[in-house]
């Protein structure tokens, strides 16, 4: 009869200081820490597997990341972008000043300053179109009117007249007792300006090709605070493309074969939003998301990838991309 030895399931913090001579670990989530994964991939001594579970039954809420598809590799992407150990005082330093120089903080500073320095600009237009001093008063006071002017900016960014546009779409009417009024004018608003294209020398940068500049502001503090945390924006995506050109990551495989001006392109893009809004997903954009402000970020970086698709390139062209790849890596 053969003989056979058996085997007992542990956590990982269980097997710390154990060896066996073969290890099979099962991970099933990214919130394990790349720790706990260190552990449980060096116990064998002959050797180490892990298994993952992309199944999500068996996950507590909290444990459901929306950002990260999922899949075997997305889930340990997640896990090892998921560090367990308490940071040094210098470390803590560093993940601080990192955190207030992201696009995260530095377009939520710029997306208020420039709320509140054209507030008195786009109230006026909305008085322009009829609405009452009661209704815009409580438009002002919801989420919904920050989203709202911030698309005012995208959209006169792109060249659109909005002067004459956002009391056009007020004056349609149909209005009365809306729930959602901000969300109503933003729809009314994107749907006209899907129907044509605005003329060219209106056109204005976006800042890091995702944040839309704000224009109109005359208060000379007010400029200058924009102009700071614009050039902040610019100089943080610069760096993060040279860092991602030295240390490739798994999203900027989609990337490899398209030209190197309109790769560049779609990289800062990319990465401004992954920054903004702290995606770690292996695809480049992750999920769709639910919420409204992010969902407008994603449609603009997602059209600059789609666009990037939709461009042929020669065989000549993506050889070349692939060698100057792999130089890089």
């Amino acid at each position: 009869m053969r003989l056979q030895n058996l085997g007992y399931a542990v956590t990982a913090h269980r097997a710390q200081g154990a060896t066996v001579d073969t290890a099979h670990a099962v991970v099933h989530s990214p919130e394990v820490t790349r720790e706990s994964l260190y552990v449980a991939m060096t116990r064998g001594r002959e050797s180490n597997r892990v298994y993952v579970a992309t199944d999500e039954h068996h996950l507590e809420e909290h444990q459901h990341r929306e950002d990260l598809q999922n899949t075997a590799r997305s889930i340990l992407y997640g896990i090892l972008q998921h560090p367990g150990a308490e940071l040094s005082a210098h470390d803590t330093i560093t993940v601080e000043q990192d955190f207030w120089g992201s696009l995260e903080q530095l377009a939520a500073e710029y997306d208020t300053i420039a709320q509140v320095a054209g507030q008195e600009r786009w109230i006026a237009l909305l008085h322009a179109g009829g609405l009452t001093a009661e209704t815009i008063d409580e438009l002002v006071e919801t989420d919904a009117f920050g989203i709202l002017t911030t698309e005012l900016r995208r959209l006169e960014a792109d060249g659109h007249d909005i002067d004459s546009l956002l009391p056009r779409i007020i004056q349609v009417g149909g209005l009365d007792e809306v729930q959602d009024l901000g969300s109503l004018l933003r729809y009314r608003l994107q749907r006209i300006t899907a129907a044509y294209q605005p003329a060219p020398q209106r056109t204005a940068r976006m800042i890091a090709g995702l944040v839309p500049r704000a224009t109109g502001i005359t208060d000379p503090a007010m400029r200058q605070a924009l102009d700071e945390r614009e050039q902040l924006m610019e100089q943080r995506i610069d760096a993060l493309v040279e860092k991602l050109l030295k240390q490739p990551e798994p999203w900027l495989t989609g990337l490899d074969e398209t030209a190197p001006a309109e790769g560049e392109a779609a990289a800062r893009a990319v990465i401004a939003y992954r920054d903004r809004w702290g995606v770690t997903s292996s695809s480049p954009l992750g999920a769709v998301p639910g919420d409204d402000a992010q969902r407008v970020d994603y449609e603009r970086a997602q059209g600059v990838l789609v666009s990037l698709q939709q461009t042929e390139h020669s065989p000549e062209e993506v050889r070349s991309r692939r060698s100057q790849r792999r130089s890089i890596s």
